[in-house]
């Protein structure tokens, strides 16, 4: 079985449960503690494709960084990604990668049928 990859960020409390129930399902986990760990922009827009996404549709808008740079501006995707690499909190979270596709896992609930596959 291939590894399953969690975008996880331990401060968030949805992303711990998203964590723990991978965990339950298999040892084959990743963690990308993308707080700490910046991601590279080939991976964010990896991470959008496999997810189907916009990076318009990743971000979290109830961030201060969200109100602060990408609020009532007109940005590209590509503006719009490296200020997610920038300020990593507007990325929203979980978002869990299995055999190339992957979800936001909020509910964290959805990751049960999401790893079964």
């Amino acid at each position: 079985m291939k590894k399953i990859k969690i975008f996880h960020n331990n401060r968030c409390s949805k992303s711990r449960q998203a964590l723990a129930l991978v965990r339950s399902l298999t040892n084959e986990v990743e963690v990308v503690d993308y707080m700490n760990n910046t991601m590279t922009k080939d991976m964010l827009v990896k991470v959008l494709q496999d997810l189907e996404m916009s990076p318009s549709e990743l971000l979290r808008k109830g961030e201060s960084d969200y109100k602060q740079h990408v609020k009532g501006k007109d940005l590209s995707d590509d503006q719009i990604v490296d200020l997610m690499l920038t300020y990593p909190k507007l990325i929203e979270r979980p978002i869990v990668v299995n055999n190339g596709k992957a979800i936001v896992a909020r509910p964290p609930e959805l990751v049960n049928d999401f790893v079964g596959k």
